[in-house]
């Protein structure tokens, strides 16, 4: 079979993340795990020291892959990438809401519990965001490295989707995270 080259250029982003993406997960670098996904995915790997003018006028699609979501399976992010490119538009990776979600509210006594709020139409955001070829040549410089702010960024300028991401995508926090992630994910 020919190689076609990759199928979009991407960034497994650790920047603000503390030393988190360096912790071991079945032996490896959280981070290190993230590169190889998006490697697998026939993702093309940039460091953010690549510079801006040459993505912008590359014609590819842009991949940001977090490395607090080391596990998003490589099949997941080209599915990303491909709906990302037949669609043309951002595609975010979320998971379900599972958790209860309530309203604090004011009282003259202080704070109190209030409403609860429908999970069913709740998500958090897990990885990745894809950028469609198209409006990555109209960015002015890289997204931001938070993902929840880059996504919110995008939002306002171009339509979004989101795809449910496999559990195996979702973030880890801390080591506890860590350790229950490589349970779940065990080889």
């Amino acid at each position: 079979m020919e190689d076609l080259g990759p199928v979009a250029w991407g960034v497994v982003v650790e920047r603000d993340r503390g030393s988190l993406p360096f912790a071991l997960l079945h032996g490896e670098p959280l981070v290190a795990c993230a590169a190889w996904a998006m490697g697998e995915a026939g993702i093309q790997l940039l460091d953010l020291t690549t510079p801006w003018e040459t993505v912008r006028h590359g014609g590819m699609p842009l991949v940001w892959h977090d490395a607090l979501c080391p596990m998003a399976p490589p099949d997941f992010l080209a599915a990303c990438v491909r709906r990302s490119v037949i669609a043309g538009v951002v595609v975010a990776g979320v998971l379900p809401v599972t958790d209860t979600v309530k309203e604090v509210e004011e009282s003259p006594d202080g704070p109190v519990v209030g409403t609860t709020h429908d999970r069913d139409g709740l998500r958090r955001l897990a990885t990745p965001l894809v950028l469609p070829a198209a409006l990555v040549s109209q960015l002015e410089d890289w997204p931001s490295a938070d993902l929840r702010v880059a996504l919110a960024d995008l939002r306002a300028r171009h339509e979004v989707e989101l795809m449910t991401a496999p559990t195996a995508a979702r973030r880890v926090h801390d080591a506890v995270d860590v350790a229950a992630l490589e349970a779940l994910t065990g080889r």
